[in-house]
């Protein structure tokens, strides 16, 4: 009776929708705490609009906003609204020591999604049908310097399996080729296994392209999790409500209500791919030119002041690496709470100023060899970015590279301590790893894992040698209690 209580106590009947769900209220708390830029200079999205906002994030750790676009009078573009942790904290409003463990929570207990009439939806303000509809009149930029064209990197993919309805949300990045099409890259997960079974039916995948959402709708698109778990529903828990859908105009999906923008089409059965990129990716690098299947456009429907997500792809620090990197986080850290027991685990990190995606494990040996299960275990999670790990003791703050590297350098013996795992599968972006295969998505190369911990049998007096020179009571002085 209990269980029957709680599913009842989450259904969208018993629990209403009451926050704002867009992602107005993520920028305007960014403004008010002094983590915004807002920029009412004309720039222009094929020319230095990507600059403006990288730089304005690697320069000054702040987000941008931009209300005077060239070529598009009318709309506004943001980016660089979740590259660190302070910003997903005051987007998710989770106080940011606790970020970790409170996502864990929410996204324990999904809520599904609630579907409201298209006269209380934002996303419905304004349609475009058929003809009507015009993807160049979105701001897309030119991101990297050697992107083959505009793209449209911060979409939102929503499907759904035909066989069980269960939604999928994917990210997939679009270059715009025209009024009505775009590329669309397909790496070999859910997506393509939704693609696979519309096609074997011969019929094209219904696709809704969603751009600027809430970043908890944001962070469980990104979230690896089961095929048959709607992610949706995960962004519900993180929300800690029913995400309020509204349905498409001309196909058979629901959407967030309190989107900006959605693009309605499908993706051409049958396998059809056509010649798309170089495009800078999460890596930081450029995969190249690849084949990739192709979006027809049906509809747009957006809010009549739509704020587009010009979301940064390309050399880190980006939006990507910290969505991914969130993620990797607090899966790993599940994943590694059922391994050998239960590890002594303290923290983990993923290391996004880089796109080498390097997981690090802060931990307590308490035993010889526990470390290195540890990184063994986290090499194989439920992400396949990360192709090193790092193991590193209780006193290294894994939040400054500096200690990380310092643990490095003092505390590994190579020969003993550095691991290479070769022909293992690697993560399909890993440029530096060979195809393999046909499909050209599947790469085989070497992860790798280095042991910085000081190791449990070292005796007392030899692990003096391998502590921190630090200055005396550097953790008890507060240097703002003596600046004038």
């Amino acid at each position: 009776m209990k269980k029957l209580d709680e599913k009842s106590a989450r259904s969208t009947e018993q629990k209403k929708a009451t926050r704002d769900q867009s992602y107005r209220t993520h920028l305007a708390a960014l403004e008010e705490s002094g983590e915004l830029v807002r920029f009412d200079k004309p720039v222009d999205p094929e020319k230095n609009m990507s600059a403006i906002e990288w730089k304005t994030y690697a320069e000054l750790g702040k987000s941008s906003l931009f209300t005077n676009i060239e070529g598009h009078p009318g709309w506004r573009a943001c980016s660089q609204i979740i590259a660190d942790r302070k910003k997903w904290a005051i987007g998710l409003e989770i106080d940011e020591d606790h970020l970790h463990g409170e996502i864990g929570r929410r996204l324990q207990s999904p809520i599904a999604s609630q579907l409201v009439d298209a006269a209380s939806a934002p996303v419905k303000q304004l349609k475009f049908l058929g003809d009507d509809a015009d993807l160049r009149d979105i701001p897309a930029a030119i991101v990297s310097e050697r992107d083959s064209g505009r793209y449209i990197p911060s979409g939102i993919a929503f499907m759904k399996d035909p066989d069980t309805g269960i939604g999928n949300l994917s990210f997939h990045r679009m270059e715009v080729r025209g009024k009505d099409t775009t590329g669309f890259a397909i790496l070999p997960r859910h997506a393509s296994r939704i693609y696979e079974k519309y096609s074997q039916r011969g019929e094209p995948t219904p696709v809704a392209v969603v751009i600027g959402v809430h970043p908890a709708i944001w962070f469980a698109s990104g979230y690896t999790t089961a095929f048959e778990v709607d992610e949706l529903e995960l962004a519900g828990g993180l929300l800690k409500e029913p995400v309020r859908t509204v349905r498409c105009e001309t196909i058979d999906l629901n959407v967030p209500a309190d989107a900006e923008i959605v693009l309605e089409g499908e993706i051409i059965p049958g396998n059809h791919l056509e010649a798309e990129g170089p495009f800078g990716e999460v890596t930081g690098t450029y995969p190249g030119k690849k084949m990739s299947h192709v979006f027809r456009l049906k509809a747009i429907t957006r809010r009549h002041d739509a704020i587009y997500y010009a979301l940064h792809c390309g050399f880190p620090v980006t939006d990507t690496q910290s969505t991914t990197g969130l993620g990797i986080e607090i899966a790993t850290r599940e994943h590694l709470q059922k391994v050998d027991g239960g590890l002594d685990l303290l923290d983990v990190r993923l290391l996004t100023i880089s796109g080498l995606f390097a997981i690090v494990i802060k931990m307590r040996p308490r035993m010889e060899g526990e470390a290195k299960i540890a990184l063994m275990a986290a090499l194989s999670g439920p992400y396949q970015q990360p192709k090193l790990a790092i193991a590193v003791d209780e006193d290294i703050d894994v939040s400054d590279v500096r200690q990380i590297m310092w643990s490095i350098a003092s505390r590994v013996r190579a020969d003993r301590d550095v691991i290479f795992l070769p022909n293992v599968k690697v993560w399909a972006l890993d440029s530096a790893s060979p195809l393999v295969g046909n499909t050209g998505r599947q790469r085989v190369g070497t992860r790798w894992m280095i042991d910085a911990t000081k190791g449990p049998l070292t005796e007392p007096a030899e692990r003096v040698k391998f502590d921190m020179a630090m200055p005396k009571n550097f953790s008890s002085v507060n240097l703002r209690d003596f600046l004038p």
